[in-house]
């Protein structure tokens, strides 16, 4: 068949046989959402921040399809579900209750400590942190382990010493520094097991270790390793915060951050809603300012036995807060005894003659 300008159209055959040289042999569609769901877990699980994966939805239409699946959102890790409490909202609660119904354990553990101590929702709270305790999550075993120390959530007779120590002796099994640190304090003083003071001081040792350990893995790649001592700073530049426990070693690195949810907690009550409501009712905070937990009832931590100035919901932020600062401003003296109004007079030594000069 001719066109009127005299031209042939091509065959059926031949324009298949010529188009099929150059046409890229096509992906199944379920190949193409193989590929983008493994990729998405890879990146879901790498992000430093909800709003990388928020980026990464916003990209195309499939990419939010795929990023809101179960198998996705079960990935997620602990930086990705890492909510500020300036930002919280009711679509990030959405957020993280989605990713909880995903089976993330990270989300389970974030969302419970925002509902036991922040809203106040002490079941729903404790039962999120029990569902991430039993995926062996160390930082909820050890978070329950402490609420059970303190009866957190009941009266002074709900503490179960017993199961505060079983949780924190599972918790330093899967390598919790706390845990290990206030499992050691506990074997030290009898405090829920039976006392042992070779066998706590060990558990300290291996703390500080696992300490060093996992500060030197977080240092830079072009650092060579700690400081014996600690470098002067230039231009009035602040010295940067060094972990305290390292010290013991003879070591000055920079300390690692803490868990996404003690952040919270503390952006929380630090300022805000959270920080009216604690001042209200009277509850203080724990003095260790990385955990950020406050009192659920008057009364419930415990202070410091010398000046009674600071108090602390674990053993483990008192050892932490001792080398970062209360050491030198505890000072019991200064705060029992007061000046005495008529001091006596004493009368000063007469002078001593001075020795004459020699003969030369």
């Amino acid at each position: 068949m001719r066109t009127r300008n005299g031209l042939c159209y091509p065959k059926r055959e031949d324009a298949a046989h010529v188009s099929g040289r150059h046409r890229r042999r096509k992906r199944p569609r379920a190949e193409y959402a193989a590929v983008a769901a493994a990729g998405k877990r890879r990146r879901r699980a790498a992000a430093a921040s909800p709003a990388d994966f928020v980026s990464a939805l916003l990209t195309c239409k499939r990419f939010n399809e795929l990023g809101m699946q179960r198998m996705v959102l079960s990935k997620a890790s602990a930086k990705a579900v890492a909510v500020r409490a300036k930002d919280w909202s009711e679509p990030a609660h959405r957020f993280l209750k989605r990713c909880v119904d995903a089976g993330n354990l990270e989300a389970c553990y974030m969302l419970g400590m925002i509902r036991f101590y922040c809203l106040e929702n002490r079941g729903s709270g404790a039962s999120l942190m029990a569902r991430a305790a039993m995926g062996c999550h160390a930082a909820a075993l050890y978070s329950l382990g402490v609420i059970q120390f303190n009866g957190s959530g009941g009266s002074k007779g709900d503490k179960d010493l017993r199961a505060g120590a079983a949780l924190c002796a599972r918790a330093a099994a899967l390598g919790h520094v706390d845990a290990l640190r206030e499992l050691g304090h506990c074997l030290q003083d009898g405090y829920g097991v039976r006392r042992s003071l070779p066998d706590g001081r060990r558990l300290l040792l291996h703390a500080n270790a696992r300490e060093l350990h996992l500060s030197l893995r977080s240092l830079p790649a072009n650092h060579h390793g700690p400081h014996p001592h600690p470098h002067p700073h230039h231009h009035g530049q602040a010295p940067p915060r060094c972990c305290s426990l390292l010290s013991d070693f003879g070591c000055h690195v920079a300390a690692g951050e803490g868990h996404p949810a003690n952040r919270f907690l503390v952006e929380w009550f630090g300022c805000g809603r959270g920080k009216r409501l604690a001042e209200e009712e009277g509850l203080r905070m724990c003095s260790h300012e990385g955990c950020g937990r406050p009192e659920t009832r008057r009364a419930e931590f415990r202070r410091c036995s010398v000046c009674g100035a600071v108090n602390y919901c674990s053993r483990a932020c008192q050892a932490l807060h001792w080398k970062l600062a209360h050491k030198a401003d505890c000072s019991p003296l200064d705060r029992w005894l007061l000046p005495d109004p008529n001091p006596p007079i004493i009368p000063a030594p007469p002078p001593r003659p001075c020795p004459a000069p020699e003969m030369v």
